[in-house]
């Protein structure tokens, strides 16, 4: 198992922290950013080899991962020079040649408990599975789940009628076997489409679900975050269940300019 971590977003809801600092190198916990928290969950679950893509700060990130070596996990960088004008679609697409056997896909701003990482490595063996959670309401920007009875995706997606929706994609997905084949030629399809640069990689597991299954595995209850705000961040920060307040938001900020 191997995993692909897409972090080449700038972060424009998090100005001006992200000035000049990549979102995923925030300070969450102490001084452990947010790729510095994914990588080390995934080597403490056994995962041995992790590609990072990066656009936005791509020097940080790249200078970050030669300063800050993750013990049993060999870790790579792949660069998106287009990040500016594409969606993570685009961002998925340019690492397919790294998906020719099993690997994790995460967005790189999703952070979660050991729990959740186990939950999807030791769950039922599917070709592909999403990583959902329920809550009472979900907002515009959730990235909603309809599921069958059985746990089967139906549809994905921002727009999702209400009465359709069962729960959240956390920004966690799990593919194997066949499931690695099938989403990368669902890749080469969809960068082909005219808007393919706006879309969406989950655009893509939505389609496969209307020709295979497509599995979901629930961490409800398990604490996982995604960073997309001011507010978002200073909660994490707060929230974290191995760690404590960073302190002040402008600690990233001044970090990057120094």
């Amino acid at each position: 198992m191997k995993a692909i971590v897409l972090s080449a977003g700038q972060g424009k809801r998090l100005l001006p922290l992200t000035e000049f600092l990549p979102k995923c190198l925030l300070p969450i916990r102490d001084d452990a950013c947010a790729l510095e928290l994914q990588l080390r969950a995934l080597a403490r679950c056994g995962v041995e080899r992790a590609t990072v893509v990066a656009g936005f700060g791509n020097e940080a990130v790249e200078h970050f991962l030669r300063v800050t070596p993750i013990p049993g996990l060999a870790v790579e960088t792949l660069i998106n020079p287009f990040y500016a004008q594409s969606d993570n679609l685009a961002t998925c697409w340019l690492s397919r040649h790294c998906m020719g056997e099993d690997f994790l896909l995460l967005n790189g701003d999703t952070i979660f408990e050991d729990r959740v990482l186990r939950q999807v490595l030791d769950g039922p063996r599917s070709p592909i599975t999403v990583t959902i959670d329920r809550k009472p309401v979900y907002d515009d920007d959730d990235m909603k789940v309809s599921i069958d009875d059985d746990g089967r995706l139906l549809a994905i997606g921002k727009t999702l009628k209400p009465e359709m929706v069962n729960g959240e994609s956390i920004g966690l997905l799990c593919f194997r076997g066949s499931g690695t084949k099938r989403f990368r030629e669902g890749l080469d399809r969809a960068i082909r489409v005219p808007g393919a640069l706006n879309a969406w990689y989950l655009s893509v597991v939505n389609e496969l679900a209307q020709e295979v299954a497509v599995d979901t595995t629930s961490v409800h209850g398990f604490w996982w975050r995604e960073i997309d705000s001011v507010e978002d961040l200073e909660e994490a920060r707060r929230s974290h269940p191995e760690g404590s307040h960073v302190g002040a938001l402008q600690v990233a900020a001044a970090g990057a300019r120094s």
